[in-house]
This record gives structure tokens, sequence and C-alpha cells, in this order.
């Protein structure tokens, strides 16, 4: 392999923190991972983490956004979302009964992804989501 060459692939999205851009970066999502057997399963963690970011924290207000990284190697695809800030808790899984209209998105991306990690940092909160291949079963999240 070159000295400059990385099988590790990364992409980058910033969105205005508008409803309709869910569909974009699930989109954007979809076309990076075309031909991948985890691109379904990303696509719907970067659909839930996205909306997540938009309505739970300041990407979702005006001038807000949210930003999204996909990490692609041989071993695992990590999709990492980091939203506006200004909720002042960390988003956790939290199990809601049959009739709630809310709260199961991030249930839902633990029960899909291998990992899920939340990092704080002054830009806001990062949710990063890990989907191993085969190949990569086990293995750490490169971060």
């Amino acid at each position: 392999m070159h000295e400059y060459t990385s099988t590790i692939r990364v992409w980058g999205l910033t969105c205005p923190g508008f409803p309709e851009e869910v569909s974009r970066a699930r989109r954007w999502t979809r076309d990076i991972l075309r031909g991948s057997p985890l691109a379904e399963d990303a696509e719907l963690i970067v659909s839930e983490l996205s909306a997540n970011a938009i309505l739970h924290t300041a990407s979702g207000q005006k001038s807000g956004s949210f930003h999204l990284l996909i990490e692609v190697s041989p071993e695992m695809v990590a999709l990492s979302v980091t939203d506006g800030g200004g909720t002042g808790t960390a988003p956790k899984v939290e199990r809601q009964d049959e009739e709630a209209e809310h709260g199961r998105g991030l249930d839902m991306v633990s029960a899909i992804a291998h990992r899920v990690l939340v990092h704080d940092s002054d830009h806001g909160l990062t949710v990063t989501a890990a989907l191993y291949t085969q190949a990569g079963q086990g293995a750490p999240l490169c971060r």
C-alpha cells in the first residue's frame, strides 16, 4: 500500500437544521454506501440521529445546523452526528410505553448498531454508531 493511502475513507456533511435535511442526510448516506450490506441500517441510523439533533438541540433553532460524518473501513462503518448543543443533557436510551409518540430513536439506534458512543464537546454532542462488517466484528471503534 502506498504510504499516503488509507483503507479508511471519511466523508463529512453539514446540514441546516431544517426537518427536510434529514432526508438529504439519508440520501447522502445511501449514495456513499451504495452496494454495502450495511447501507440500509446506516441510512436508518443517520435518519434517527439527524432527526434527534433537529428536534432536541439548538440544531433545530434558527441558524442551527448539524454535522454528519461517515467513516468507512473494511472492518466497519461509523456514523457520527454532531448537534448544535444547548440541551445540557446527554441523549440516553429510555424505554417508552407503547403509546408514546417520541423517545424511541436512540433505543432503535442502539438495537441496530454494534456500538453507540456519546461524546460531549464545546460544539455540541456527537453520537457515533458503529456497524461492524463480518471482518470487523468485535473490533474497537476507530476514533
